[in-house]
Parts: structure tokens; sequence; C-alpha cells
């Protein structure tokens, strides 16, 4: 099997020997090119044809955002920024990283010594592998994407009584874009399993509230779920409903897979709303979620997909499709205005 090309993009000729050296010890990556500001590597990738990019953030004159930004105009590529400046209270620094194409983050070993990376060296190259299976499109210019439908009046619920919404890789941008199209007064709650590391739910949730007219918090055990607000799980616990519709978390084990789990949320939705659930399966790798929109429709819920066309990666939701459980497939800047559509009385 052919190694991974990677293209380093890094202004600090220490760590860029660091993760030189990182790399060289491994034969599943190959380092093909590297440079030491965006500039220089906008010149050179089209010349590499890099499988994946790494980047820092902080560099001139070209920094590791415009790169992001340049790239996925001109020859998108799967980009991962490993950066001082994406640690967890770098909320800004992350999400708008993220919304301008990069698919990951890596927080660089803050010394530069090298027994420091290579103690990560096995979450490094886990990620780069990942990336490597990513196929990234040309962004689309965002007046083409959700139309902003937040001014939408909505009377009453019509038939949906909850919606939920589970998401890995590329999960933040999509619900982003989702959230921020729905209107202020949303008569139901959407709850969300979003695959995360650890420590940066919170960062995500303050990213998520700059845009959007409605609530977002972290489900609180025993809380009763209310309209226009949108609920996260928790980190290392799934999140669930008691008899009674509150939330309570459920234990997470190595058994359960990825936590927290969109089967858990979705199975748990179903269980409690019935045949006024509705489910939404977005980007992201793995087989998390097809069962439980499996259950949804069982329920006689409502079941969504995204399509392949606007998925960053098309794994999650191509087998929940394959699966015959979903009942919608949408792209991402139609999901907004479908739920209002279902939700709303004219």
């Amino acid at each position: 099997m052919s190694p991974i090309k990677v293209f380093l993009v890094e202004d600090s000729l220490i760590a860029l020997e660091l993760l030189q050296r990182l790399f060289r010890s491994t034969s599943e990556v190959k380092v093909v090119g590297t440079a030491k500001n965006g500039q220089e590597a906008l010149e050179l990738i089209p010349k590499v044809n890099p499988d994946v990019i790494c980047t820092d953030l902080h560099m001139a004159p070209i920094d590791g955002l415009e790169l992001t930004k340049q790239v996925m105009e001109k020859f998108p590529r799967p980009i991962l920024v490993i950066s001082n400046s994406v640690q967890e209270d770098d909320t800004r620094n992350i999400f708008g990283l993220l919304k301008a194409g990069a698919v990951d983050i890596f927080p660089k070993p803050t010394s530069g010594d090298y027994t420091e990376y290579e103690q990560v060296k096995h979450r490094l190259l886990a990620k780069i592998k990942m990336l490597s299976h990513v196929t990234v499109k040309v962004r689309p210019d965002p007046a083409t994407l959700t139309p902003n439908i937040a001014s939408t009046n909505i009377h009453n619920p019509g038939t949906l009584g909850a919606i939920a919404i589970g998401a890995s890789t590329g999960g933040p941008q999509a619900i982003q874009k989702i959230i921020t199209a729905l209107p202020h007064n949303l008569p139901i709650p959407i709850f969300c399993a979003q695959h995360i590391g650890d420590g940066f739910l919170n960062g995500l949730i303050s990213w998520l509230k700059e845009d959007s007219q409605l609530t977002i918090k972290i489900a609180q055990i025993g809380e009763m779920p209310a309209p226009r607000t949108v609920y996260f799980a928790p980190e290392k616990s799934h999140l669930e409903f008691d008899a009674q519709g509150q939330f309570i978390y459920s234990n997470f084990t190595a058994s359960t897979g990825t936590c927290p789990s969109i089967d858990a949320l979705f199975r748990s939705v179903a269980r409690v709303y019935g045949c006024s659930s509705a489910s939404i399966l977005l980007t992201g790798m793995g087989t998390d979620g097809v069962a439980g929109t499996e259950s949804v429709k069982a329920a006689g819920g409502m079941t969504i997909a995204q399509d392949e066309q606007s998925c960053l990666v098309f794994g999650m939701s191509k087998l929940a499709i394959a699966s015959g459980a979903v009942g919608h497939v949408l792209s991402l800047s139609e999901i907004a205005p479908f739920l209002v559509s279902k939700i709303a009385v004219n």
C-alpha cells in the first residue's frame, strides 16, 4: 500500500524538523514537500499533489486560515491544522478554520522536545489516515448555501415533536449551517450528538451561539426539553431520556464505540417521541447513527440523511441510505427549509 503523501507548512524550523522526523519513523506517511508559509505552499502544492496538507496557523505573509480558504477554492485537499493556537480555549481559531474548510485540528506539542511529539504520534497518524480517506470539493459561494429563513413566522407545531441530529467529521460546520438558518420561534427542541475531541464541546457551543437565534446548551440530567433550544450530548456520556421524557446520561464503555453515541440518542428519541420524531444523519465516517435511524423509521418518525455532494465525509449517511431507513436524502442547504416546511402552519 502506498504511503500517504503529506505536505507540511510550518514557519518554525524546529517544529518542521520534529514533524519530519516523526513521519520518517513510519512507512505509512511520506512528506512530499514543505513550505514555511502559505504563499510558498500555494506555489508548491499543485506540483507535488499531496493527499493531506498539515499547516501551522500563524505565518506570514499568508497564514493558515487564508491558506485554507485559498486551497479550498483552487485545489481542494484535506487540511489538518497543527498549531499551538488550537487548544481547548482557542474557540474562534478552531471553528474559524473549520468553517474555512479545514477538516480537523491538532494541538501542537507545547515544547520542542521530540519525546513529546512521539507521545502524540499515534493520535496524529490516526488523524492523517482518516483525512486521507476524505474527498473534499471546491467550496461553494456562501451566497448559494442555505437561504436565510430566520424571519419565517411559525405559529404552531406541525407533525414534528423533536429533531435529533447526529454528526462526526465535518459536523460542526454542517450543524452550524442548519441551526443558524432556523427561526427564533422554533416550537420544538433539537438534540445533537456530535463526535468531537475532549475539551472542545464548550467551544463549539460558544461558536454556534454567535450566529444562531436559538438557545444552545449542554443537556442537563433531569431537565425537560424546551422549544427553541438546541441540546448537545455531554462529553464522555451518551444522551438519552427517562420514561418522563427528561434527560439522562448513560455511561460510555469501550464496547459502545463512539461517544457520545448517535445511535443511543436516536433510539431514545424514537422511544419517547415515536412518530413525531425526526432524525438527521450528517457527515462523518463510521456506522454510528445507522441503527438509530432504523429505530426512528420503525417508530414512524421522519428520517433524513445528508447527500453525498454536500457531505465532507460520506460515510455514516451513506450506510444509512443503503440500509433503506432514510426517507429523505437532502443537501445541506435543503435541510433547514425542509424542516420548517414540516413544522410551520400556513
